[in-house]
């Protein structure tokens, strides 16, 4: 007789289409995923503002050179 039962591994095949299934499923729609409309980190742009904070917290420009862009900024 068959080894592994008349139908050998068939029973076993459909986990790995749902495995892959499931796998795509999770790509498409984390965070929105391509089909919403996200478009990820890389792709937004900055605004002045927040460079201009950024700047500010690392220590690059001073708080009155801060206070003066802000301030042109708005």
């Amino acid at each position: 007789m068959w080894p592994y039962g008349p139908w050998g591994w068939f029973p076993l095949m459909w986990i790995f289409p749902l495995i892959f299934l499931v796998v795509m499923l999770l790509l498409l729609f984390r965070s929105g995923g391509p089909l919403f409309g996200w478009r990820g980190p890389r792709d937004r742009k900055e605004s002045a503002q927040e460079i201009l904070d950024r700047r500010y917290a690392r220590g690059e420009i001073s708080q009155e050179e801060y206070q003066r862009m802000k301030k042109e900024l708005g």
